[in-house]
């Protein structure tokens, strides 16, 4: 750990990512910590931050867009028969401190405080583990915990009222190239045969690189994932996505998704063959 709040995790003593725990940002981008750079094993990096198109796209994390009103994915707010809306809701993710730290990986417990409170304690476990010599694969579990005494919910654009929206939970804004990334599931190809609907992994494919996403749990199975290639590429599990979700006081939310980063261009066999190996109990 750097002065600066800056860990690097590392596969095989190789450098893969670097976290980045007390952000210097704008509150309209809803500060929070964030894994920026992420790379293959031969040193390719595979996100983005805070990207021309949408400045708030931190590499990867957990972002929301609606925790009972407040934003905690960063920029506009969608509203209700009104549209994106430049609105002060803006929340943060406070770093409280590492309960575990390691080489290649750790657990972290988080405040997301909005308007002066806290409004929701999360516990984050972070683990990278080798796979193969071109792959290796990030596994980030998070669990919010409603510390406010009244009932929360969370909801996303989608939930308010715009269709295909349904962004909020895990995200990961990956590069973006010359040309937008392929995207397919074990059973489908394309950003509109895939995006708002579950599938057991979901891969997105550059010119060198593919990105294998899987959830681990059988509630993060469940939630369709959200899925962007064309406008830019960037792929994340959807929490709330025909529905608010409830979480009473005292209650907590929790999932766990594994990403396969690897060199090269996996097909459909690549690609599940490395989610069996990591996803294995």
């Amino acid at each position: 750990m750097t002065s600066n709040g800056t860990a690097v995790l590392r596969v095989a003593g190789r450098p893969v990512g670097r976290y980045v725990t007390r952000p210097e940002l704008p509150a309209r981008l809803s500060p929070r910590p964030y894994l920026h750079p992420v790379t293959t094993l031969s040193g390719t990096a595979v996100t983005e931050l805070t990207p021309a198109d949408h400045a708030h796209h931190l590499g990867v994390g957990v972002a929301v867009p609606d925790v009972e009103g407040f934003n905690f994915w960063g920029g506009r707010t969608y509203v209700r028969d009104q549209g994106p809306t430049e609105l002060d809701n803006h929340g943060s993710q406070r770093h409280v401190a590492f309960q575990l730290r390691d080489p290649d990986g750790f657990v972290e417990e988080l405040r997301w405080v909005a308007a002066g409170g806290e409004l929701l304690r999360e516990r984050r476990t972070v683990a990278a583990t080798e796979l193969t010599d071109r792959a290796w694969a990030l596994d980030l579990t998070f669990s919010l915990t409603n510390v406010t005494g009244s009932p929360l919910s969370i909801g996303s654009p989608a939930t308010n009222g715009r269709p295909g929206a349904a962004y909020g939970g895990f995200f990961w804004r990956a590069r973006k190239e010359s040309s937008a990334p392929e995207v397919f599931t074990a059973g489908a190809d394309g950003e509109e045969k895939v995006h708002a609907r579950p599938a057991d992994w979901l891969a997105l494919r550059g010119g060198s690189w593919t990105l294998v996403f899987a959830g681990a749990t059988d509630q993060t199975r469940r939630d369709p994932w959200f899925v962007r290639t064309e406008e830019y590429p960037g792929v994340g599990s959807s929490l709330a996505h025909d529905e608010r979700i409830p979480v009473p006081p005292g209650e907590t939310v929790v999932r766990r998704v594994v990403t396969v980063v690897a060199d090269g261009r996996l097909d459909r066999d690549g690609a599940a063959a490395l989610v069996r190996k990591a996803v294995s109990p």
